[in-house]
């Protein structure tokens, strides 16, 4: 997984302004306190995605999509090259035996990485018909990887290898581990993104960054109910994100849904009250929970990753 002769040292950690932490309701001062700081780890990439945290080494994990490669970050040791021509990797997370989940553009598929380093590809096709460019994925508890199929990484040869779509559609997908079996979950989004469950899985919460590419078209987040584990139903607009588009996203054990943006990161109750907002100085992609007690949101933000702690913990797979 890792090629310790790959090591390259990166920018050293600065700290940002204090001040970044903006209410929008009394209930946001508990989750981010007003004299919060806005830590950044490192730099040095051209595209900052994908950030999954592995607790058992202390270490983050995070794509770097237009120039081919995986990072990852150890508090007191620094950053190094993860993996280096990795597919154009996007989205990662983790399944329930802690191995590592990539989406990756060049290969349009889900892949996974054994304990022996080995990646294998779990899906990239559908009926015959290749995938589009899977962007993000989730593993529910019963060891499912929902993830999203969005064209972005088909579209140029910036961030994958520009290609003709053979999918009639963006789509949601749900493999089933078991069977290996690929089913369409949701076929109403446009350019389906970012997707967690809330911490009870009754709902899944899907971006869709349409408006990337048409600013008439969707640029929000909408929670769908979850029905028995496996299918979709009943679905509303949470939150519609300005400035830019969502695109990844993450739930804390109280429920509370922190979204990607232009200016940052956004907070949402269930109800979709907007809670505040976490200023950072770079486009937002995605983040992440981490730290010895998951209270540090890890932030990729196009160049850099960034880390702020936290009055809550991230309900992801341990």
């Amino acid at each position: 997984m890792h090629d310790p002769s790959m090591e390259t040292p990166m920018a050293e950690p600065v700290t940002a302004a204090a001040n970044v932490a903006l209410a929008d309701d009394p209930r946001f001062r508990s989750l981010v306190s007003p004299e919060a700081r806005l830590r950044r780890l490192f730099g040095g990439l051209s595209w900052a995605e994908g950030p999954v945290w592995f607790a058992e080494h202390g270490m983050l994990v995070c794509s770097d999509i237009p120039n081919d490669r995986m990072l990852r970050w150890i508090e007191g040791v620094g950053v190094s090259v993860f993996r280096a021509s990795a597919n154009f990797p996007n989205g990662n997370t983790r399944d329930r035996q802690g191995r590592l989940v990539t989406c990756e553009h060049g290969r349009r598929c889900v892949s996974r990485t054994e304990p022996d380093g080995r990646v294998v590809v779990l899906a990239d096709a559908y009926q015959g018909r290749r995938l589009n460019s899977p962007n993000d994925a989730v593993v529910a508890s019963d060891g499912a990887i929902w993830f999203t199929d969005p064209p972005y990484g088909i579209l140029s040869d910036y961030e994958g290898h520009r290609a003709e779509p053979e999918l009639d559609g963006c789509h949601v997908f749900r493999l089933d581990p078991a069977t290996g079996e690929l089913r369409i979950v949701a076929d109403d989004f446009v350019k389906p993104n970012g997707l967690a469950f809330s911490p009870d899985e009754r709902t899944l919460y899907v971006a869709d960054s349409a408006a990337s590419h048409d600013p008439a078209a969707p640029h929000h987040v909408r929670a769908v109910e979850l029905i028995d584990g496996v299918r979709l139903g009943r679905s509303r607009v949470l939150a519609d994100i300005e400035p830019g588009v969502p695109d990844g996203l993450r739930v804390d054990l109280q429920g509370h849904v922190w979204i990607s943006a232009a200016d940052g990161v956004h907070c949402y109750a269930p109800d979709g009250t907007r809670l505040g907002r976490i200023r950072v100085p770079e486009t937002v992609a995605n983040l992440t929970f981490g730290g010895a007690r998951r209270n540090q949101l890890l932030i990729t933000a196009t160049t850099s990753v960034y880390a702020i702690g936290l009055g809550c913990r991230g309900a992801q797979v341990p």
